[in-house]
């Protein structure tokens, strides 16, 4: 992916840093800032799931983390749910400067609460998606229900959330108390999308209803169900980002041609931390390639050789295809089914030889329509000449050249 590194500041002058993901070979048709859930970070894997989900759409994509958490300047004890709004705005008028100003806000569990506060005082952004986020900001304090009393006498306590320790003090509370999602919701004015699972026991399904009650439309609900509140499971993410960005382009504005120059036709970007999952290009279109889960990768996408016996299929099919109306055949459908493996070669004087081996294709061709044989038999003739055919069989070279 095309990845940065960010940083901005905050009301109070302190440093926050971010990622700023952008799509390969394709200036971003808009920009996106993702609130991450109450005490995470911005490197939650489904933060990073459906920021890739969404890159992969054409949109850019800032995820940073709040005041006192992850990489970012402050401490966690002072800040409070108001903080993150304006943590919000920070990154909004930080694209707007340096980019371009956000036109959608994501947020997740709480950071879903405040993106609807915060979508109220950015007036570039049309659309807006939470995902697991409460009814009401005070609903986390069933978080730390066992340290209300002492948080109350005292004004500060030490809490344990998700295996991490927090100060928590009473100005937080306050905070949540005094701002009521609901009358922001109903105010809104903007197009939303509320994602929720049924199944979630930390944040329950009756928050959803209660925003979307509240809110006017345009206004849309999708069930992720069966996920959990942090969509630790990554098919949960990747759908809930693609699903956003769908959605999302019906809202923003996405101009007709907003491509780099290249002169290649399919760029591939591969992070360090990403295995075999890797972000590509092809032409005007996105897609993921991988490995097999068997293989060590996530199997989120096709393998190299998967993508290559794609291309012989469709080109097959199409050559196919056009020959057939060309001669005004009866030829209603066409599959090709085609797979790759490494062979002995026929004839070969040393089988036993791992050397011996040659790349092999395997092509099978089921012809749907009123054909004789004759027909089909030069149909089968028409198959092996299709380019994708020629250019495997062909001398071929890759020259390689390293980009500055």
């Amino acid at each position: 992916m095309n990845l940065h590194k960010i940083e901005f500041e905050n009301i109070d002058g302190q440093l926050l840093k971010g990622r700023l993901e952008l799509p390969l070979d394709q200036q971003p048709h808009n920009f996106v800032i993702f609130a991450h859930c109450f005490t995470c970070t911005k490197n939650l894997s489904a933060v990073k799931n459906i920021s890739r989900a969404l890159t992969a759409n054409g949109f850019g994509v800032l995820r940073f983390d709040f005041t006192g958490l992850g990489e970012s300047e402050g401490d966690f004890e002072d800040t409070n749910f108001s903080g993150n709004i304006d943590d919000l705005i920070a990154a909004s008028k930080f694209l707007a400067t340096n980019y371009k100003a956000p036109t959608l806000l994501v947020g997740h569990s709480l950071g879903g609460a405040a993106v609807i506060f915060a979508a109220n005082k950015i007036n570039s952004v049309k659309a807006v998606a939470t995902i697991g986020a409460p009814s009401n900001p005070i609903h986390v304090k069933h978080l730390f229900k066992s340290d209300l009393e002492e948080i109350n006498t005292t004004g500060v306590a030490r809490v344990n959330l998700s295996g991490r320790d927090f100060t928590i003090k009473k100005q937080f509370l306050n905070d949540l108390e005094s701002n009521s999602l609901p009358e922001v919701a109903k105010n809104l004015r903007k197009a939303l999308l509320i994602m929720h699972s049924p199944q979630d026991n930390t944040v329950g399904i009756i928050n959803a209803e209660e925003i979307y009650r509240a809110a006017k439309h345009p206004k849309s609900y999708i069930s992720l169900d069966g996920a959990d509140h942090l969509l630790m499971n990554k098919k949960d993410s990747i759908y809930a980002g693609e699903v956003i960005a769908g959605w999302a382009k019906r809202y923003v504005e996405i101009p007709d041609n907003n491509e780099l120059r290249t002169k290649h036709q399919v760029v591939a970007s591969l992070d360090n931390s990403d295995g075999f999952t890797t972000t590509m290009k092809v032409g005007n279109h996105h897609m993921i390639a991988d490995e097999p889960e068997s293989f060590g990768g996530n199997d989120y996408g096709p393998s190299p050789y998967e993508l290559v016996s794609a291309g012989l299929s469709a080109c097959t099919a199409m050559t196919v295809q056009m020959y057939a109306k060309r001669k005004e055949w009866d030829l209603q459908n066409i599959e090709v089914h085609t797979s790759y493996s490494k062979s002995h070669a026929q004839d070969c004087e040393d089988c036993e030889s791992d050397s011996a081996k040659i790349d092999t294709f395997s092509r099978d061709i089921k012809l749907i329509g009123n054909l004789n044989e004759k027909q089909k038999s030069r149909i089968l003739q028409i198959a092996d000449k299709c380019p994708v055919h020629k250019t495997l069989h062909s001398e071929t070279q890759v020259i390689t050249n390293l980009i500055s």
